[in-house]
């Protein structure tokens, strides 16, 4: 029998309203990689241009100090990584930021807080750098953590365009990488910030001990949302000394381009990015993703506490693959001209 026969046909411009299930997404996870990356491009053509790439830029507006125990993560107040606590930037700082990361390229402005959530008066100051950013022609996104009613509103006011909140992994693994806040209140951020209007941003990480099945059941809560997330960032675990997931085993990279494939094919609309982890990326593997259906990264030098790619390494690359920058700030159109 062939995979063909084996993998349900997938219609790219149905694929939203489809309610997966978990044997169907492993079925898609785990056919041949070629008739896989087929698929997955196949559909990544026919809603975006596959030579262009969105660049988003991340900065830290406020390190450490995280009461949360998410074991992946250097800014937790509970692990020793030599990050130290730092008060929230001042607006002036962030706008010069944004300022630099326009001039590099960047069409998205992201700013990350390391809060369990942000306070009422934590909420006004962001505003201010929300509104700010937006002065500049830049889409902007926050992650903040886990918000209370009527602050996703607030951050809507302020011009806010994307919120980021990962799920990180599937709800039966959850529990052994984080005990400090519950799957569902992790979901019922996302539909705060679905109901304020704003664009979500949600997705996972790799390479933290977890299953073939506990992927594709992430991808599954995903892809099954009431609306799916306008922004999907594919993560692969940064081991940083100090936290409990320091020793994990290196992720073999064609999970990851299985993963990136499946998320593009189940959320055909979706910028699907590829996000931490790039810097342990051969140039290869980011091929055989953006050929697969990614086509977001974060652009810059630093991505929160960790390492990224330095600018040259990455214009390097987009000159070698052909693919250019997207400016257009569009979100998932289709475009004319890959119609069929």
């Amino acid at each position: 029998m062939s995979s063909d026969e084996t993998v349900p046909e997938i219609a790219p411009f149905t694929a939203p309203g489809h309610d997966w299930s978990l044997d169907e997404i492993l079925s898609l996870y785990r056919q041949p990689l070629n008739d896989l990356l087929y698929r997955a491009h196949t559909v990544h053509r026919r809603c975006f241009d596959p030579n262009r790439i969105q660049l988003s830029t991340l900065i830290n507006i406020k390190s450490g100090g995280c009461p949360e125990d998410c074991a992946y993560c250097p800014q937790s107040v509970r692990y020793k990584t030599g990050v130290d606590s730092e008060a929230l930037m001042s607006c002036e700082q962030v706008l010069a930021e944004a300022r630099r990361a326009k001039a590099s390229g960047a069409s998205r402005f992201c700013m990350g807080a390391a809060w369990r959530g942000p306070k009422d008066r934590d909420i006004d100051r962001v505003a201010e750098m929300i509104s700010g950013v937006r002065d500049l022609g830049l889409e902007t996104c926050v992650t903040l953590g886990m918000l209370k009613p009527g602050q996703a509103e607030q951050l809507k006011s302020a011009g806010l365009d994307y919120y980021n909140h990962n799920l990180d992994t599937s709800e039966s693994f959850y529990s052994s990488i984080i005990s400090t806040r519950t799957y569902q209140e992790r979901l019922d951020t996302l539909q705060r910030v679905r109901d304020a209007g704003i664009n979500v941003c949600c997705g996972g990480i790799i390479g933290m001990g977890e299953s073939a099945e506990d992927r594709a059941a992430l991808l599954q809560t995903l892809a099954c949302l009431p609306r799916q997330p306008e922004s999907v960032p594919i993560n692969t675990l940064v081991k940083v000394a100090g936290t409990p997931l320091e020793g994990e085993e290196d992720a073999d990279p064609i999970e990851l381009v299985r993963t990136v494939a499946c998320a593009r094919i189940l959320m055909p609309r979706a910028y699907v990015r590829l996000s931490a982890g790039r810097t342990e990326m051969s140039d290869s593997t980011q091929a055989l993703c953006f050929h697969a259906g990614a086509n977001s990264i974060f652009y810059g030098e630093k991505l929160l506490t960790t390492e990224n790619p330095q600018f040259s390494r990455d214009q390097s690359l987009f000159e070698r693959l052909g693919l250019v920058a997207d400016r257009d700030k569009t979100s998932g159109e289709v475009l004319p001209a890959q119609k069929t």
